[in-house]
Formats: C-alpha cells, sequence, structure tokens
C-alpha cells in the first residue's frame, strides 16, 4: 500500500521520493560490507511494506538524506560500533537490543535444535507444529483467506465463492473502516503504518473470533507483518490471488480508480519491486492461483475445482 501512481491504488499514505545526493563509492571492507548489508536489508523492508523513503524518513523522524545514506551504505559509525561490541560479546545485535527475559530451558533446546536442522526441513517442521498445536486443521479449513496486491480479483472471486458456499463475505478493508470510523487514507494519515498494522492485526483477530466459517479478502501488506501473517496462516486455509504487474494495473484502472496513470512508469516500477519483495511470503499461502489472461468465470471455476481437491 503506497501513495504513488500504482502505490495509491493500494490505500497507503506515502509519497514520491525527493531527490537526494548521489552518495559516495563505499570501499569494501569488514565494517564496510556490514554497512551495505545493512542499507540492502532496509531497503528490502521498504519495499516489502509498499514504504517510500520519504515515509520511512518522516514517520521515522530522521532526514530523508540520512535514510538514503544508510541504504546506500554509509550508515553513521555508532552503527559499526554496536557490532563490534556485539562481536566481543560473542552475541548477535538482535541480542544486544532484546529485553532481558527469563525462557523457559526447553525453548532453547528447541531453538538449538532448529539451529542444527537443514533448511530443506524447516517447512516440514512448520507445518507439524501448525497441524499438532495450532488451531484445528477442520476448523482453520472452514475459513478461506485470499490474499495478494489489488487487481489480483480478491473481491470479485471472494464474492463468488462466499455466494455459491453460502457463508459471509468479508473484506478487510471494510472491517477495519468500520472499526476506526475513518477511511483507510485517514488511518494511515493520522497513525502511520505501524498504527494500521496495529489496528489491523485487531481487527482481524475480532473477524476471526466472529466467524466460524467465511470467505475473506485481506489487504496485500498483511505479508508485512509476521506476526499478523502467522496468525492468519494458523487459523485461515490461504489462497494467494495473483496476476502479472501489467494486469495488476489495468484492472485497478477498469476499477474507476485514475490515480495509477499519473507517472505510470514509476507506477509499474514501484509495483515490480513490492512483488519482488513479497514473493516469498506471498508464497507461505496453502494454494496460489494465477488470475493473469483469464475471465473471472474461467479463474472462479478454476479456484472452486483447486480447492475442492485440496479441502477433500
Amino acid at each position: 500500500m503506497y501513495y504513488n501512481a500504482y502505490s495509491a491504488c493500494e490505500g497507503m499514505n506515502t509519497s514520491t521520493n525527493s531527490k537526494v545526493a548521489t552518495p559516495h563509492p563505499v570501499t569494501p571492507t569488514p565494517d564496510g560490507d556490514f554497512l551495505l548489508f545493512l542499507g540492502k536489508r532496509v531497503r528490502q523492508l521498504r519495499s516489502l511494506r509498499g514504504m517510500t523513503r520519504k515515509t520511512v524518513a518522516r514517520e521515522a523522524d530522521v532526514s530523508e538524506r540520512h535514510l538514503a545514506q544508510l541504504e546506500a551504505g554509509e550508515g553513521n559509525v555508532s552503527i559499526v560500533l554496536l557490532r563490534r561490541i556485539a562481536s566481543a560479546l560473542n552475541v548477535s545485535l538482535v541480542e544486544l537490543f532484546a529485553p532481558e527475559v527469563e525462557e523457559p530451558g526447553e525453548k532453547h533446546l528447541i531453538q538449538r535444535f532448529l539451529e542444527r536442522l537443514p533448511n530443506h526441513r524447516l517447512e516440514d517442521v512448520v507445518f507439524r507444529l501448525m497441524r499438532d498445536f495450532g488451531p484445528e486443521e477442520k476448523v482453520r479449513r472452514m475459513r478461506i483467506a485470499l490474499i495478494g496486491l489489488r487487481g489480483a480479483g480478491k473481491t470479485t472471486l471472494g464474492s463468488k465463492l462466499a455466494g455459491e458456499s453460502q457463508v459471509p463475505f468479508i473484506e478487510m478493508d471494510r472491517e477495519i473502516e468500520k472499526d476506526t470510523g475513518m477511511p483507510l487514507a485517514e488511518i494511515f494519515a493520522l497513525y502511520g503504518q505501524s498504527g494500521y498494522r496495529a489496528i489491523e492485526k485487531r481487527t482481524l483477530e475480532r473477524v476471526l473470533n466472529e466467524n466460524e466459517r467465511a470467505v475473506l479478502s485481506v489487504g496485500g501488506g498483511v505479508v508485512s507483518e509476521k506476526e499478523t501473517f502467522d496468525y492468519l496462516l494458523s487459523h485461515c486455509y490461504t489462497v494467494w490471488i495473483k496476476a502479472q504487474p501489467e494486469e495488476h494495473m489495468t484492472r485497478v484502472m477498469a476499477q474507476g480508480d485514475f490515480r495509477a496513470m499519473a507517472g505510470n512508469d514509476q507506477a509499474m516500477e514501484d509495483l515490480r519491486r513490492i512483488l519482488e519483495a513479497r514473493e516469498p511470503l506471498y508464497r507461505q499461502a496453502d494454494m496460489e492461483l494465477d488470475t493473469s489472461g483469464t475471465s473471472a468465470e474461467e479463474s472462479f471455476s478454476k479456484l472452486k475445482t483447486t480447492l475442492r481437491a485440496n479441502l477433500q
């Protein structure tokens, strides 16, 4: 969700990047490599959340120039010093900043076990944990949650599926507006990205507590908040509704939203960047449905057939 060209279509209060000075090349050193990694990570997280540099700078109360330097690998030297202190103490930066909490010994055993486990086995572990310790699988599958960016077809397919299944169709954006009494743009203007995400989580919990069976259309940015997305994955059968970037844009404009037409090239660049950043997270859904190049009826037929096969 972001406000520049296509960004406006996702409803987030962001704005276009202003010009910043071109940073000087960074000389490769261990500290320089760390700052480059940190800058890349900040850019990745910003893309994942669909936020412009100007928006992050405003919400973090730092200058846009400072943020641009950080993303370019020219972070403040104090960051490097903290890293050296953490290394001397043989702890990670995360541990250095984490509050001291008494953890049960069993949790440490589990963490050490997971650290030794090959990456290709982790997916199986997650599945078993969700199956054995999450909500009853039968209950989870009674709620279908459609995720993906605007323009993929979530509302069209979700409303058709709910109608045929005779269950409520719930659009999370509308529920958030109902809970707050404000349109999404106003929520972002008043509370910012973090405030909106907290509201989204509370609303999602309420909706799922009130509806044992339902079809949900969930905002595309839900994947950027791990706790909320994990909650959704463990309480609903999730379907990633996806399409080619050009089709996302075309469908949004066909809905009568022409804000994406201004600076269309920039909008497409933003859209591709956000899709790239979020794709690994969208792939955590139980199933995928590509609506590219197909009519609504064709996509709906494919959705029903796939769900029927997977939910038996």
